[in-house]
């Protein structure tokens, strides 16, 4: 894949000082394996992060937060419940919602809880894997557990068919991470690390990040991009540098907060690997 545009640079790099400067408070009502993981990620950042899944108070943490990041990945009724008034009371306030459909068609369980939650609001971004992607658009899917056993290319259709029917930004991570939209803009990235796939909560982080990066652009397209492009890049050189010591995936985790904190602008311009950026 082909370098990014000088633009496309430009824009990811103003969105990250964004970030950093304005360290906007998400709300996340993630899953338990990796709520510690998403915390310090958005720490990172430099944004600030609030993980509050109790009923009475979800939505009055949703209307005071930047943005909202509802994943699903240990579901329990009482949280379904919280998840669901957190986006109303997000909504409501026009915060944005970022959704992660983690194990979508996994069980009857979680296809229930997802169609019960885009019944009630349309987040502003949804972010997952292949499989995840298509089986919430009602396609066929191969996938364990939580796991895609599909190539992100491969749900490019149902993508779309997300964005035209939630009026989302749709976002499948894999190899290639697919960012698109209900106007047709469609923007590839190739950065990240396959070690990326032997550290819990590299997925869920990024969803996080989504929505620290749509607190302080409202652009949820562009925001996603650049919230991608920081996870994978934080991903692949920290895996390099992990690596250049003789180091392994124990090592990654810390390398990849280190990377999220301090990634420069000539890193972002030499690395960053987009193509379909658009204005």
């Amino acid at each position: 894949m082909s370098h990014a545009s000088s633009a496309a640079i430009d824009a990811v790099w103003q969105d990250i000082l964004a970030v950093r400067s304005q360290a906007p408070l998400v709300h996340s009502i993630t899953n338990l394996v990796v709520m510690a993981v998403n915390a310090n990620a958005l720490l990172a950042a430099g944004a600030s992060p609030v993980m509050a899944h109790a009923l009475p108070e979800a939505a009055d943490m949703a209307r005071l937060a930047g943005a909202l990041v509802i994943n699903i990945g240990t579901l329990e009724p009482d949280w379904v419940e919280a998840m669901e008034a957190a986006m109303r009371a997000a909504a409501a306030a026009g915060k944005p919602i970022v959704l992660d459909p983690v194990g979508a068609g996994a069980t009857a369980y979680r296809n229930q809880t997802l169609a019960r939650l885009l019944a009630a609001v349309s987040p502003r971004v949804i972010r997952g894997n292949a499989s995840e992607i298509m089986a919430l658009a009602g396609q066929a899917a191969a996938a364990r557990g939580v796991d895609s056993q599909d190539a992100s290319g491969a749900a490019l259709d149902a993508a779309r068919a997300l964005a035209q029917a939630h009026n989302a930004v749709v976002c499948v991570s894999g190899a290639t991470d697919y960012v698109l939209d209900r106007d047709g803009r469609c923007a590839a990235l190739s950065n990240g690390d396959v070690w990326m796939t032997r550290m819990t909560g590299t997925g869920c982080s990024a969803s996080a990040l989504i929505g620290a990066f749509c607190a302080v652009q409202p652009d949820g397209w562009r925001a996603t991009i650049s919230a991608m492009s920081l996870t994978a890049l934080a991903g692949e050189l920290g895996a390099r540098r992990a690596r250049a010591a003789g180091l392994g995936v124990g090592s990654l985790q810390a390398l990849w907060l280190d990377v999220l904190q301090g990634l420069t602008r000539d890193e972002l311009a030499s690395s960053l690997r987009m193509e379909g950026w658009t204005q």
